[in-house]
């Protein structure tokens, strides 16, 4: 990058400050500040029992109640937990491609992702923003608005190569989850759609959200004739005469691609929005926040 800084514009936040980022029950946590969520083991103060299964601590086995039912139960406490949110970042060459405005793929991920973040912070819980092309360069998760303020400068900072990898990046990152979370996948998923189907069962036990970014020229390919198209990761060369078939032949794949992401979402309950690097940061969180599915 030649030491050239990515342009994050953060004051998005103040209009954020309108709203509470929530996630939907099937994560075990409730929702603002401190949470409490059901567990097995040691916690607080005991709500029930539930009959063991393997992979149960074996600790967390009421003797007692075996002794008079001859059956394995285990305690169920509720105890204090807070969320902690994993946001992956794609970090590709193809990110730092910017067409119809000054801002680039990255940038306006990186603003998402730095958004997400932002509003997991107002609720003083831990959140890590780790990058990723062919493999993934794993930040700690962290709370506090001085990490945040570190995370975003060190987006713009960061040097885009690479190919796109999601399944490798995402079995990499795996190890990195310790508990049910809130997962934020941000790229513009131009992988092998086995790839992306891959990470996303991988993470549908998670609260899963995808959002791919794309650019308006991307979509819409605004040119005619012949042409020369370079792909940024491999920088190999196209030479090709674009058509009017051509044009609806790369919008039906480019729509199938999306579409066949939106399929396996809606079939793991995962979320996945799709934004144009065009439409405003704060319209963006807006419609992410309003189509939450409680």
């Amino acid at each position: 990058m030649d030491g050239k800084k990515h342009s994050i514009d953060i004051d998005f936040f103040r209009q954020l400050d309108r709203f509470t980022f929530m996630v939907r029950k099937r994560v075990s946590t409730a929702y603002a500040g401190s949470r409490r969520s059901i567990h097995s083991g040691r916690g607080i103060d005991t709500v029930g029992y539930r009959q063991y299964y393997p992979g149960d601590e074996i600790r967390s086995i009421d003797w007692n109640v075996y002794a008079r039912t001859e059956k394995l139960y285990v305690r169920q406490y509720e105890e204090e937990k807070s969320l902690t949110t994993h946001i992956l970042l794609d970090t590709s060459k193809s990110m730092d491609y910017r067409g119809s405005n000054n801002t680039s793929k990255f940038e306006y991920g990186a603003m998402i992702a730095a958004g997400f973040a932002y509003l997991v912070t107002k609720d003083n819980d831990k959140f890590a923003i780790s990058t990723f092309s062919e493999n993934v360069d794993i930040a700690k998760p962290k709370r506090g608005r001085e990490y945040l303020i570190r995370t975003i400068d060190r987006l713009s900072e960061t040097e885009l190569g690479g190919q796109t990898s999601i399944r490798e990046s995402m079995i990499q990152y795996t190890p990195a989850i310790r508990s049910r979370s809130l997962v934020v996948i941000i790229s513009d998923f131009l992988d092998d759609p086995e790839s992306i189907e891959s990470a996303i069962y991988r993470f549908s036990y998670h609260d899963l959200i995808l959002v791919q970014v794309l650019d308006n020229t991307e979509v819409d390919l605004p040119v005619y004739g012949n042409s020369k198209l370079i792909d940024l990761e491999t920088e190999s060369e196209l030479k090709t005469y674009i058509s009017k078939n051509f044009k609806d032949e790369y919008k039906k794949q480019l729509e199938n691609h999306t579409n066949s992401i939106r399929e396996i979402c809606d079939h793991t309950g995962a979320d996945f929005y799709t934004f144009n690097t065009d439409i405003p940061i704060f319209d963006a969180f807006f419609y992410t926040i309003s189509r939450r599915r409680w």
